[in-house]
């Protein structure tokens, strides 16, 4: 599936990244002369050499090198991916048999579901739905809801294969206003309530001043952004990214380099 390619694609930048951290500063350079190499460590402006006894930090270097071409061309491969997914209709075949075949999703379940069978059975119980404008539910992933727009889909696929326990739309009672926030989401090991709120018309004025008017109705209730209420943002010039998404997860319910098995 193309969002799941994506999603692991971001996997492999983050885990790259990563890496990079911790390999020495500069970049490998090799001189040729004959059948005799040298290697040399440039900080861009100069370069030392590296005695054939230390070895292993032109290893280190080697690898670094390596490592940030890869990552050139993973990032590369994501932006065009990100692009395709914002202007086409297409949808993949694999999406297609989850979609019109129950009982494929059914049988692929065990592989997404939480590992908490407490919260396996709170993502299972019936809870309310928004029922407001069902005919913009037109967005599905093949694993979970239809959702209203590409942007819930990318969340809802890095939650799914995560295995993150969550609703769509499920009704939250505030004072005497009931809010549908986009996703409630159950932490895998603590089991406390986060919620995500996806805001992607931001470049209108009237939308924007709606979404300050839910933030502050939220915040009275005790609901604080970046604590329990995590937000998002586009606008037509700054689409939401998957990489953006898998951070987020990865920073609120996730181990350290954990990625789902």
């Amino acid at each position: 599936m193309i969002f799941a390619k994506l999603l692991l694609q971001t996997k492999q930048v983050n885990s790259i990244k990563n890496q990079l951290k911790y390999l020495p500063p500069g970049k490998l350079v090799c001189s040729h002369t004959g059948k005799y190499a040298k290697w040399f460590q440039s900080d861009g402006h100069t370069k030392s050499y590296i005695p054939k006894e230390n070895r292993q930090l032109a290893e280190k270097l080697a690898i670094k090198k390596s490592l940030s071409l890869l990552l050139d061309d993973l990032e590369n491969e994501k932006k065009a991916i990100d692009f395709y997914l914002r202007h086409s209709s297409f949808q993949d075949k694999a999406e297609q048999l989850l979609i019109q075949d129950s009982e494929y999703k059914h049988l692929l379940a065990p592989f997404f579901t939480p590992l908490s069978e407490e919260l396996t059975n709170w993502v299972n119980e019936p809870y309310e739905h928004n029922s407001l404008y069902p005919e913009q539910l037109v967005h599905n992933n093949g694993f979970g809801n239809a959702v209203r727009s590409k942007s819930e889909s990318m969340i809802e696929l890095a939650l799914y294969m995560n295995r993150l326990p969550y609703r769509y739309e499920c009704a939250l009672m505030l004072g005497e206003t009931v809010f549908y926030p986009d996703f409630t989401i159950r932490h895998p090991k603590t089991g406390a309530v986060y919620y995500w709120e996806h805001f992607g018309l931001m470049d209108n004025p009237s939308y924007s001043q709606k979404v300050y008017n839910k933030l502050q109705h939220y915040t009275i209730h005790g609901i604080i952004p970046s604590v329990q209420l995590i937000t998002t943002y586009e606008t037509k010039e700054h689409p939401l990214t998957m990489e953006t998404i898998q951070n987020i997860v990865q920073h609120y319910f996730l181990d350290k380099n954990q990625v789902y098995k």
